[in-house]
């Protein structure tokens, strides 16, 4: 049966790859949302925004920061306080369904499981996964970065032999129910591996840990077939590229990217600057997603490098440029306020996310329109 899985997911692969060849030099796969689920009562402004705003633009793939705000029947114990419902969720699947946008949902796999003085679900219920249970979280109020214990978001040990029957049980349900085919395991900004405290992983490779953590994780989808997709920013060296510890690595996982499998999809975050690392990985064997943020030239930027890629590249290179996706960090709701609060219009030196979102679309179209005249 596992091999047969591993078929399938090699064969949905390349009809994908031969479907996507067949469209124009001008046009890729990825034209992309990426946010956290809403809350339930800001379910019906949501529908609406992906029915009247990501529709029109082409939108095609929203990913879903879910994590832990969904009410698992599996484990729940992980359930947060306030979390969608299976029916609430099946009115995100309909409405997306309708308009021909696919859906991942992300659960954080690794690193982010705390964020400043809060522990998340998984470390909070199970403390014996924290990769550090010496390093204490802070009160509410006295958390600060830098700090003596390089804190910022806390991580699960890879090593831990339950770890993973716990977050695949909540993996899978959570990719049943919104009925999807690609999940995204988050994986950035991993600070916290291979401790030299840590009785299972310390002193080990850390690039060799997170590869392994991905092939697992990977693994674990394929034998469903289905697929894969992280972060990019641990894959990329943050001295010798000058991009620094946050956008890429400084704890040397970033030799990973030569040990993981070439069908993992990379979405490749450079929000500040356009470092143009989508070429990176294009070149490695992967297909990227570049990702936006809250800079409108940057994303101007990146919108006509990838264009210019594609136009460029050869065959075998061209499609791995697979597409771009505006991302969103603040709630939902917060997201929408600000969105409808401001006209379209904004001068591009107007650095907000709901400006970048609209500059992007409106250049994608018309980059298309100029295609499609030729």
């Amino acid at each position: 049966m596992k091999k047969y899985n591993y078929l399938l997911l090699i064969l949905i692969s390349l009809f994908s790859s031969k479907v996507f060849a067949q469209q124009t030099d001008s046009t890729y796969q990825v034209r992309g949302f990426i946010i956290a689920a809403p809350r339930p009562n800001g379910l019906a402004d949501f529908i609406k925004f992906i029915n009247e705003e990501l529709a029109p633009r082409k939108v095609n793939t929203l990913v879903l920061r879910v994590d832990f705000d969904y009410q698992y029947k599996s484990h729940p114990e992980l359930r947060d306080s306030v979390a969608l419902s299976k029916s609430d969720v099946k009115k995100i699947v309909e409405a997306c369904k309708k308009n021909n946008i696919t859906i991942i949902p992300q659960i954080n796999l690794l690193g982010h499981q705390s964020w400043a003085s809060k522990t998340t679900k998984l470390l909070e219920k199970y403390p014996e996964f924290d990769e550090t249970p010496w390093v204490k979280m802070p009160a509410a109020a006295d958390y600060k970065w830098p700090n003596a214990d390089g804190l910022y978001c806390k991580s699960y040990c890879p090593l831990h032999p339950g770890v993973h029957k716990i977050v695949f049980d909540i993996v899978d349900e959570v990719m049943e129910v919104f009925e999807a085919k690609a999940f995204h395991a988050g994986m950035d900004e991993v600070f916290y591996l291979g401790d030299d405290k840590c009785p299972r992983c310390g002193g080990r490779d850390k690039a060799v840990l997170f590869a392994n953590e991905v092939q697992t994780i990977r693994d674990h989808l394929a034998e469903q077939g289905r697929e894969l997709w992280i972060w990019g920013d641990r894959l990329i060296d943050g001295r010798a590229t000058g991009i620094g510890m946050w956008a890429a690595s400084y704890n040397n996982t970033y030799r990973a990217i030569d040990m993981i499998p070439r069908d993992v999809v990379i979405c490749d975050w450079q929000y500040d600057q356009d470092n143009q690392t989508a070429v990176y990985f294009a070149l490695k064997g992967f297909r990227v997603v570049t990702c936006t943020w809250n800079r409108p030239q940057v994303a101007l930027n990146q919108v006509e490098d990838l264009y210019r890629a594609r136009a460029l590249s050869s065959r075998e290179l061209k499609y791995r440029f697979y597409g771009i996706a505006e991302t969103i960090w603040s709630p939902p709701a917060q997201f929408l306020t600000g969105y409808y609060a401001n006209t379209p219009g904004s001068p591009v030196s107007d650095n907000t996310p709901w400006n970048t979102f609209r500059v992007m679309f409106d250049k994608m179209g018309k980059l298309d329109q100029a295609a499609a005249a030729k």
